[in-house]
């Protein structure tokens, strides 16, 4: 049996002992993502399309999928969902005069050699191009973000439905604090766990500490690391102010029917 599949069926096996239907549909969440993908690269390739649009229609459907396909559709899925896309939103702007401000769209020097039997005059801006791949690498850690702080914060409605709107919004902030160095963190360990050989790289090749701070692919990365944990931090306040807004409010309008 091939190894792919032998884990993956132990990955499926896992995933519905522990998490039951939601495990099933988290595994087969990882075909349609990877179905976005792939389609949004199509679509990028074409210089007619404007990436950001791509970009934002991509990371809407990633949204939905990761959402209301996993945890089916109630008031927690709602509030993170809003509340993502409206993060995405302003962390897309950011990203765009980070990236042009920074140039670092393109290839690095590093990459040069193993570009170079390929024509780079393909009609695509990568300017444009390179802001898309930040925010895609930063969806997933709003859309989680955004669940671990709507599901809390529905379960204390639930337990206190009494509760005001600040008190409610407190709570949210305070879960956000909580996972905000844990979040952040798994992002930078993620960069160095897979650019651990481009940094044995560069010792290798002796180069400084200003050359490695200068060179296109670290600047590239740590920079999305930078909006990745700019848009963490983003949707704890933007979560927590929907979440408690819709969650008084559907209270309000019970109290008004009775």
């Amino acid at each position: 049996m091939n190894v792919l599949v032998l884990l993956a069926f132990i990955l499926l096996i896992l995933m519905i002992l522990i998490g039951g239907k939601n495990g099933a549909r988290s595994f087969f969440a990882f075909f349609l993502n990877f179905g976005v993908f792939l389609f949004t690269i199509i679509f990028m390739t074409n210089p007619n399309n404007d990436p950001y649009i791509v970009t934002l229609i991509a990371c809407t459907v990633i949204s939905y999928i990761n959402l209301f396909f996993i945890n089916e559709v109630n008031s927690t899925t709602k509030t993170a969902f809003i509340s993502t896309i409206i993060t995405i939103v302003i962390v897309l702007f950011f990203i765009v005069i980070v990236t042009e401000n920074a140039m670092i769209q393109g290839f690095g020097e590093e990459e040069i050699e193993e570009l170079s039997i390929f024509s780079l005059y393909i009609g695509v801006d990568f300017v444009k191009i390179g802001a898309s791949v930040i925010i895609m690498s930063t969806i997933g850690a709003i859309i989680d973000t955004a669940m671990a702080i709507s599901s809390p914060m529905r379960e204390m409605f639930h337990h206190h439905p009494s509760i005001s709107k600040k008190d409610l919004f407190t709570f949210g902030i305070s879960i956000g604090r909580d996972i905000l160095g844990t979040t952040t963190n798994t992002l930078f360990f993620a960069f160095f766990g897979g650019y651990l050989a481009l940094l044995i790289w560069f010792k290798d090749l002796s180069y400084s500490v200003g050359e490695i701070v200068n060179s296109k692919i670290f600047s590239a990365e740590m920079i999305t690391i930078f909006c990745a944990g700019t848009g963490v931090a983003l949707i704890i306040p933007i979560t927590a102010f929907i979440t408690a807004y819709f969650l008084v409010k559907k209270r309000k309008n019970k109290e008004k029917v009775i």
